[in-house]
């Protein structure tokens, strides 16, 4: 559905993005995600034809970025971070107005604009004037009216920003049902935003891909591929030392539970010691109330792979 190789796009001397590639299969929902000012609104820009890479080339349902870029938006729908939107129209009247400048004949925008209105859950405020409207609801108009052309793909950049829980909640709803029949490419740097509606992530740091995977994947990749949680009661160094003597251990974590004395320590491992990590605690006359894995949160690894590690 979506082909990107190699984009990279400078602004005068400085650079943008490099590089950039990735793979949209059709009817999957994609989350860029990263830090802000990493590189999605600029990917964005140019997958939907608004500027041009400076090099690499992007393909869109076999329409080349450079050489078709009408083509692509005709069949794509963008969601900018900030919508223009009129506030002294309506929302009807907004719509009308955005279907004759996407060039939709004048027999196929009533309904367009129908389908568009109930796509986006605007059926409530449809003839309300935009100025007066909720920013939740205005953002579902900025969703109305990238829906007009019916695209094969939407493209939503950052499309929850600045709304409250409610709002949230239902831009994530509505993202959901029309993953169901449109290709969408969203980008945030919320990282529930892609747990709760992406199948696939692309996570972009300083203008370049550093991973791409399913958010269930991802949580496999992170340095440490075990993390297990042990809770004992007993001398303290003895566990210490009992877990340290372990070659498979990298990294230990240890803290106090004042209300009964246990010591709790979560321990980074290159692989499963539980087995015999138990029988090794027990061997030292430790009393054992807890010992499982769990699994990392996709927070921890969008930080440990956009955040630079300091060399001593």
């Amino acid at each position: 559905m979506i082909e990107v190789r190699g984009l990279t796009r400078y602004y005068g001397e400085k650079r943008a993005i490099h590089n950039v590639s990735f793979e949209v299969r059709k009817g999957e929902v994609l989350g860029l995600l990263g830090p802000n000012a990493a590189g999605k609104t600029t990917a964005m820009k140019i997958l939907t034809c608004y500027m041009p890479p400076t090099s690499g080339n992007a393909k869109v349902s076999g329409y080349d970025v450079w050489d078709q870029p009408m083509e692509i938006k005709k069949i794509t729908g963008y969601l900018p971070e900030n919508p223009p939107l009129y506030n002294d129209l309506n929302v009807l009247e907004y719509l009308d107005f955005v279907a004759k400048i996407k060039g939709i004949p004048a027999d196929q925008r009533k309904p367009a604009i129908a389908s568009a209105v109930e796509k986006a859950a605007l059926g409530d405020v449809q003839k309300q004037v935009i100025g007066s409207l909720s920013k939740g609801f205005k953002q579902r108009v900025g969703l109305g009216q990238a829906l007009l052309n019916d695209p094969h793909i939407l493209v939503l950049d950052e499309p929850t920003v600045g709304l409250d829980p409610r709002q949230i909640i239902e831009i994530r709803e509505l993202i959901k049902r029309l993953g169901g029949d449109h290709t969408i490419i969203l980008s945030t740097h919320i990282l529930p935003e892609v747990e709760m509606t992406c199948g696939r992530v692309v996570i972009i740091n300083e203008g370049e891909v550093v991973a791409e995977d399913t958010p269930e994947n991802l949580t496999k990749r992170l340095k440490g591929s075990e993390r297990t949680i042990v809770e004992v009661v007993g001398d303290e160094k003895a566990a210490l030392s009992t877990i340290k003597a372990f070659s498979e251990v990298i990294k230990v974590n240890q803290e106090k539970i004042a209300k009964n004395n246990h010591l709790r320590l979560t321990i980074e491992t290159s692989s499963d010691i539980r087995n015999d990590l138990a029988h090794a605690l027990v061997k030292k006359g430790l009393g054992l109330y807890e010992l499982r894995t769990e699994a990392y949160s996709l927070e921890e690894i969008f930080l440990h792979l956009t955040t630079k590690e300091e060399v001593a």
